[in-house]
């Protein structure tokens, strides 16, 4: 039977509709198929850390000029004398900090320019700052160095005040020993504000101790030389220490010190320039 035309319009309509629904269905299951051949994140997945960035590289420490950005002028009563005298390669270096063992005696170091004419407090209570900074500067020297492949290590007296200096824990005593078998003793100090300091610069031993040698030259042309035989001969420098006045501590050395922001960036300055210093002596 013969379907009238309007009815037949009417079917080839809903076929072309139903056809078309079906390729957009079959369209959006393909899609979906791709996307997920592709990838999609995962619910239940932690998200993968992003690698964090790379650390700023560290400022790099003020040159040695005149005057030094530093360290600040170099001592008032320059020495004459010259470190010829050759060191093995590898040199055992004892590095101490000044007056380890003096605190609350009549030789304690100095207060600094902050404590004593700021009012400001000492950066640890009990010991004089100096001896604070030359713990700090004498810890640095000694990582720095070893990363440099110096045969270098610290010493550290087991008390911050022995009265007696023929104690055989302190400083000069141990000194002593060190010096005799052929190592080099290092102290770390830092020198009184002005108008009571020198600056920096290289206390050597006394001539009667040994030969000055080329370790003893480069602190010198690194830091200053002090007269050999500096207010009669010290008592360091009578048992074969030598004392490096790293600078004078006051502005803007000392400020530097003090502020947070840039402590450990200054100390690793100042035992850099240390360090340099024994590596050149010695190649």
């Amino acid at each position: 039977m013969r379907l009238p035309a309007w009815m037949q319009r009417r079917r080839f309509a809903t076929g072309l509709a139903i056809t078309g629904f079906s390729l957009v269905t079959l369209a959006m299951t393909k899609a979906a198929e791709q996307h997920n051949w592709i990838g999609t994140a995962d619910p239940d997945k932690e998200p993968e850390e992003q690698p964090a960035p790379a650390p700023a590289p560290p400022a790099p420490c003020p040159a040695p000029a005149t005057p030094d950005p530093l360290l600040g002028p170099r001592t008032k009563e320059p020495g004459s004398w010259v470190g010829l005298s050759p060191v093995q390669s590898n040199l055992p270096i004892v590095v101490m900090a000044g007056h380890a063992d003096s605190q609350g005696t009549a030789s304690p170091g100095t207060p600094g320019y902050a404590v004593d004419q700021q009012n400001l407090p000492p950066m640890q209570p009990g010991i004089r700052d100096e001896l604070f900074w030359n713990r700090e500067v004498q810890a640095a020297v000694v990582s720095k160095g070893k990363a440099r492949g110096l045969n270098i290590r610290s010493y550290t007296p087991p008390s911050i005040s022995i009265a007696n200096d023929t104690d055989p824990a302190t400083n000069w005593s141990k000194a002593k020993v060190f010096s005799e078998r052929g190592e080099y003793v290092l102290e770390i100090h830092f020198d009184a504000y002005r108008p009571h300091g020198f600056g920096s610069g290289l206390i050597p031993v006394l001539k009667n101790i040994r030969e000055l040698n080329v370790v003893d030259e480069s602190l010198a042309q690194a830091f200053g030389r002090f007269p050999r035989n500096f207010r009669g001969g010290l008592g360091g420098p009578r048992r074969g220490i030598g004392i490096l006045e790293i600078a004078m501590l006051e502005p803007p050395l000392e400020t530097k010190l003090r502020d947070p922001r840039t402590r450990q960036h200054t100390v690793n300055c100042l035992a850099e320039r240390v360090v340099n210093a024994l590596v050149q002596g010695i190649s």
